[in-house]
């Protein structure tokens, strides 16, 4: 059985690793409520210019953002599927992970591996993000190995998602799109914050939120944003332990220059494997938590600086720098149960290993932005420069572990200490420089954009036993593009049509050859409609797309030297194809709504003889989903009190690529209540009380991924008391 399967095992399908932009703003600010006085978080997010992504709308809705463009650019006019999950969308669901925060949006699909904190692994048509596909305020998130950055959503103030090959601005990115993660900035209005969690599993977590000018004087503004949680999961021996801490600040000494420093320290502590055993004589996976509570520690720390800098030259010219230095390191030991015993079939063969991994990246973005006028047409012409540096570490080490004892599954059993064997060490630099224009002519938009990236990756393999060293050098080189057409009518309805591609690097080896990774290429063909409804706070967006990928990265069992191993391989094309449904609204009667539908239908075109025409596993062809909050009017009895309430369909999917083993559909139910003590007195304002539960009958069914079952999250339930001055 695959020694690492069960820690790798969220991260299938696609990989890369590091990208780009600047905010202008804050996020939104504080006011009084008319009705009670209480300090309140403004709905309208505003921002100006380019910037990391930040988002401009109200309520549940984005109506614009620099994700599609780099620049500022209302979504009627992005020649792409895009969308987002706004600060209120965060307030009402109050997610615990990146895959909660993203589970109502189209195309998304997460709990493909089941109950697992220890990775944000997810898609969006079809094709695994985890490492091509997550960028943080629009530079990218680098990932490689087991080196995944944690996100910590209460470090938001929103996501916006652009779906589909997108190199031609940003570099190394996959065949599904990015996820652009917004950080938490600066307000111009004081914004302060407490709150206290508890939930399920003993689940303990104290945050808070502080934002303002450092003095009514000097044109600086901070935020300080922290949490501390001490909490267990569902399994045993595998904690959901974190602190965190987020400074920054904001200096703008006039209406032509912004500079914003963004940090971030985290430490988390989980476990090694969260895996249940899987039973190779029924092809079923058990209760049984397949590790070892003795020997089961993961800690990760990370961290992040980075700077976004702006300033106008004069009317026609803005420049920007935004740069961003992150690392991580992630030590953790697992073991993991693979078989009956040949002597006695109520104890369960187990290995083990050990790892510890690091990894450092930077990135500097250079913008030259230039608005101006020929004739009829305008222009918003976007010249680009960026540098992107990784370097990744990887010691590793295998052995063997005692028996599990099917009658006691949760003792833990003493494991001697694993030396490392090998040591990988990668360094990889990339360049790139990119050119967009975005051409206007009545109501046309013409999206022309291309760039061009080398690629140069270094990789020593040393076992550790010998001191042979192989070194391996790879030069890789693309070019990439988009061209897009829209026409927004003055009624708000904006269809479109586009073509992308995407060219990415790959971080990491093959196991099996010792050799780095080819990149892996996509382009896509999409044509869609988006509908800004005329006097009413709601979008209405649809998508058809058709994209095909070469050079993808899989997780598949390989017969090594040391044993049967679940690693990466690279082979082969898919091709996904699809339509997409999206609306979401807050009207003035207090009702706000997300809902979508997907359909995906992804087929391995070239691969496996066994899978080659198959459909790709744990890719739904339908999914549905559809998150609704109301608040009572203010003339009523309830005033004060909301309710949410949230349903998500998960279609029929294949469990393996040979399509051989099926995932029965399912709907997950969610709901939340929260209410506001200023509706009862003025005394009391600030103060409101939260209770969200995820996954409300505690739906456990099983859920196969490339070859290996795993179980949905049980329920959850957090309660939280917040208190806002």
């Amino acid at each position: 059985m695959p020694r690492r399967f069960p820690l790798r095992s969220a991260l299938v399908t696609s990989t890369s690793i590091l990208a780009l932009a600047l905010p202008l703003t804050g996020t939104a600010a504080l006011a009084q409520d008319a009705a009670t006085g209480a300090p309140t978080v403004l709905e309208e997010i505003v921002v100006t210019g380019g910037s990391g992504g930040v988002i401009t709308g109200e309520g549940y809705v984005g109506t614009a953002s620099a994700t599609g463009a780099k620049t500022d650019t209302p979504f009627l006019q992005t020649p792409q599927s895009i969308s987002s999950v706004t600060d209120a969308q965060l307030e009402d669901r109050n997610p615990q992970s990146l895959q909660e925060t993203l589970a109502y949006t189209p195309g998304t699909r997460v709990g493909a591996f089941g109950f697992d904190p220890r990775f944000d692994s997810f898609s969006v048509r079809g094709f695994d993000v985890t490492y091509t596909g997550i960028f943080r305020d629009n530079l990218r998130q680098p990932g490689a190995g087991s080196s995944l950055f944690k996100t910590e959503p209460y470090g938001l103030e929103g996501v916006s998602i652009l779906r589909g090959p997108s190199s031609a601005l940003y570099g190394a990115s996959g065949a599904g799109g990015l996820y652009n993660l917004i950080t938490k900035r600066p307000t111009i209005e004081p914004l302060r914050e407490v709150e206290l969690q508890y939930g399920t599993n003993q689940r303990y977590q104290g945050q808070f939120d502080l934002s303002g000018p450092i003095n009514e004087t000097d044109p600086i503004y901070y935020r300080l944003t922290g949490l501390l949680r001490d909490a267990d999961t569902e399994q045993v021996s595998v904690s959901d332990d974190r602190a965190y801490i987020a400074p920054a600040i904001t200096w703008k000494p006039d209406e032509d220059t912004k500079l914003t420093i963004l940090g971030e320290y985290s430490r988390t502590k989980s476990g090694g494997t969260a895996a249940y055993y899987n039973d190779p004589l029924t092809g079923k996976v058990t209760d049984i938590f397949g590790g070892n509570p003795d020997f089961n520690d993961s800690v990760q720390k990370q961290a992040r600086i980075g700077y976004e800098f702006e300033h106008r030259l004069n009317d026609v010219f803005v420049f920007r720098q935004n740069a961003r230095l992150s690392t991580l390191n992630i030590d953790a030991d697992y073991a993991f149960a693979y078989a009956p015993n040949a002597l006695d079939p109520t104890l369960l063969d187990s290995s083990a290993g050990t790892f510890d991994e690091r990894l450092t990246a930077g990135v500097i973005d250079n913008q030259i932005e230039a608005k101006f006028a020929t004739g009829a047409f305008d222009h918003t012409l976007l010249f680009g420069l960026d540098f992107q540096k990784l370097r990744y570490r990887s010691l590793d080490g295998t052995g063997t572990a005692p028996p599990l004892d099917t009658a006691n599954p949760n003792a833990g059993r003493d494991v001697d200490p694993i030396p490392f064997s090998t040591r990988t060490v990668q360094d990889q630099w990339q360049i790139g420089t990119y050119v967009q224009d975005q051409i206007r002519y009545d109501a046309w938009t013409l999206t022309l954009g291309g760039r061009y990236d080398w690629v140069n990756t270094d990789t020593d393999d040393t076992v550790l036993a010998s001191g042979d060293t192989t070194t391996t050098s790879q030069r890789d080189k693309a070019f990439s593009g988009r061209i897009g057409l829209t026409y927004e009518t003055d009624f708000g309805l904006a269809p479109y049509l586009s073509y992308s591609t995407a060219f990415s690097p790959n971080a990491g080896i093959n196991q099996e050859t010792r050799r780095p990774f080819d990149p892996t290429e996509s382009q896509q063909q999409e044509i869609g409609v988006k509908y800004l409804l005329p006097d009413s706070n709601t979008l209405l967006t649809a998508a058809l797309f058709n994209i095909d990928q070469d050079n993808g990265l899989y997780y598949e069992v390989v017969n090594l030297p040391t044993g049967p191993e679940n690693i990466q391989v690279q082979r082969g094309k898919l091709r996904s194809r699809g339509l997409e449904l999206e609306a979401t609204t807050s009207l003035d009667n207090g009702l706000s709504l997300t809902a979508s539908y997907t359909y995906t239908h992804m087929k391995i075109i070239e691969g496996p003889a066994d899978s080659q025409g198959n459909f790709v596993s744990s890719v739904p062809l339908h999914m549905a989903s559809v998150w609704a909050n109301y608040d009572m009017p203010e003339d009523t009895f309830a005033h004060g009190l909301g309710v949410g309430a949230g349903a998500r369909f998960i279609g029929s999917s294949f469990g393996n690529d040979t399509n051989t083993v099926k995932n029965s559909s399912r709907v997950l139910f969610d709901a939340a209540v929260h209410y506001d003590f200023a509706a009862i007195d003025k005394k009391y304002e600030g103060l409101k009380l939260q209770v969200n539960a995820t996954n409300l009958f505690d739906r456990r069914d099983a859920v196969c991924s490339g070859g290996f079952c795993y179980r949905d999250q049980g329920r959850t339930v957090i309660g939280s008391l917040k208190y806002s001055w």
